[in-house]
């Protein structure tokens, strides 16, 4: 049967809204099978996949299917009509197909493969359906901010990539020559903000930043993308309440938008849904006495017993699930059980590495020492006592960075917060009151060894007409990992920049 020019194109989202319809969809083979007389073919079109089926009595439909690998591109069209076991609970009987392009030997299979091959391959990775549905959430998070910050009346303030010098910790900056002088690249649009803020109140940027930070945990990237707001005159408790208010609305944005997609990845949505302000509340000396008190320590250690017995249960099952595999069985069901032995191997690996460190992280609580600054260790043990995001104010003004304003009732530390996602997936947003005292904002850069002369037109904002004002980052990668409920910031983003990883 030829084309049908009458036939709309649609996309795979759309289709359980034209059943009974004939309709033409463009996409890709994701899994093809046969059974004799049927074809069954997976499409997948970036919105979505269905299932198509293909009778041996369209031949030339049929036919045009023989070699035709996963990633083959194609034309096909066909009646949709419903199918409560297929995706979006529909699928399309098929009697039209056109190849684009045929695809032999597509690298990425249905097994499993190890993470640093997916990597190398991440350019062809992004089509699987996990990887989409990641970068799917992703995108409604950056629409919700804006949103947010639209409804709010704040202005969109592009801040330069390029800067002369360094915002926060010197040692994490990129340098690169410019013309001949030194620059580096953006750790943070912050202190352009400022300046941005006292003339229109209300600001935020939105782009890529750069730390040279030699870490290798699952938490960092040497490139990433941060929102920064940035207001006039708003005080510590103001900066606490537009941080709870801003990340319950991004996650209720993601559950209204991309609960299928949620679903799928096997995120446990009773958790995003308990994300309401406001949000517990602790001031750094607080916290340290809730990492040093008894009852945190009894609680923590009876965590310890309880996965010390899980991972005995799983490793119970694995060896249930190979002995089954050894014994043999239809292919899919031998693939299907393959990939659970991998899965569950996957996570044992990473539970032992958690049991194995533990033990120390509940000592090092117990010693954690006022003035130290917190850990990906200490932000785990503290975040996962709430099933909201928790606010940490007021650090010590030896940890945090010079234009934090120092807190009057207690000059050892400074007016700042820092936001740690719930299940420990640690600090996802930090920010700060920031110094307007131009005297005082002097004396930091002096007592931090820094020279005031690049940062005369910083100073200026303490001039000429200084106001109280506050801001904070809110790290993309992180809180699309936190509501995903992945295990690595990695997959995070399209292309991810890792110490020793720049490829593809």
């Amino acid at each position: 049967m030829t084309a049908s020019d009458s036939a709309p194109l649609r996309q795979i989202s759309e289709l359980p809204n034209h059943i009974g319809e004939r309709v033409r969809l463009r996409g890709w083979i994701r899994a093809q099978r046969s059974s004799g007389k049927i074809r069954f073919v997976e499409v997948r079109d970036g919105s979505g996949s269905c299932q198509c089926i293909i009778e041996a009595s369209d031949e030339a439909a049929f036919q045009a299917l023989d070699g035709q690998g996963i990633e083959s591109s194609l034309i096909i069209e066909g009646e949709i009509r419903e199918e409560p076991r297929s995706p979006g609970g529909v699928e399309m009987g098929a009697n039209f197909v056109e190849i684009l392009q045929t695809s032999q030997d597509f690298p990425i299979s249905r097994k499993e493969h190890g993470i640093d091959f997916l990597m190398q391959q991440r350019h062809l990775w992004l089509r699987s359906p996990r990887q989409a549905a990641i970068l799917r959430i992703r995108h409604r998070l950056i629409q919700a901010a804006r949103e947010f910050f639209d409804e709010n009346d704040f202005t969109l303030v592009d801040t330069p990539i390029f800067q002369p010098g360094a915002a926060e910790g010197a040692g994490t900056l990129f340098e690169v020559d410019y013309f001949g002088n030194p620059a580096y690249l953006a750790q943070t649009g912050q202190l352009y903000l400022e300046s941005a803020a006292m003339a229109l109140g209300k600001v935020y940027c939105f782009g890529p930043t750069f730390r040279a930070e030699k870490s290798k945990t699952r938490r960092h990237l040497t490139e990433f993308w941060m929102i920064e707001p940035e207001v006039a005159f708003l005080e510590l408790p103001g900066l606490q309440e537009l941080s709870e208010q801003f990340i319950s609305h991004l996650v209720q944005s993601a559950l209204k938008h991309n609960r299928a997609d949620l679903e799928f990845l096997g995120r446990d949505l009773s958790k995003l849904e308990a994300i309401q302000a406001p949000f517990p509340r602790l001031t750094y000396s607080e916290a340290v006495d809730m990492l040093h008190s008894p009852e945190l320590h009894e609680k923590l250690s009876a965590e310890l017993e309880a996965e010390q017995a899980r991972a005995e249960a799983m490793q119970s099952e694995i060896e249930e699930k190979e002995k089954l595999h050894k014994a043999g069985g239809k292919a899919w069901k031998m693939e299907k059980l393959q990939r659970e032995i991998q899965a569950l191997r996957d996570e044992l690996k990473e539970l032992e590495i958690w049991l194995q460190n533990q033990p120390a992280h509940i000592e090092d609580a117990k010693s954690f020492t006022w003035g130290d600054d917190f850990g990906g260790d200490e932000e785990t043990i503290l975040s996962k006592q709430f099933d909201r995001p928790l606010i940490v104010s007021e650090y010590p003004a030896g940890v945090k960075a010079f234009y934090m304003k120092q807190n009057d009732e207690d000059p050892r530390t400074v007016l700042n917060l820092d936001v740690l996602a719930p299940e420990g997936y640690g600090e996802i947003i930090g920010g700060s009151q920031r110094e307007e005292n131009l005297d005082i904002l002097l004396e930091k850069m002096k007592e931090e060894g820094m020279d005031p002369e690049p940062y005369q037109w910083y100073l200026d904002l303490r001039r000429y007409g200084s106001v109280p004002h506050g801001g904070f980052g809110l790290g993309i990668e992180r809180t699309v990992a936190w509501v995903c409920g992945l295990k690595h910031i990695r997959e995070c983003i399209p292309f991810p920049r890792l110490m020793g990883r720049m490829q593809p």
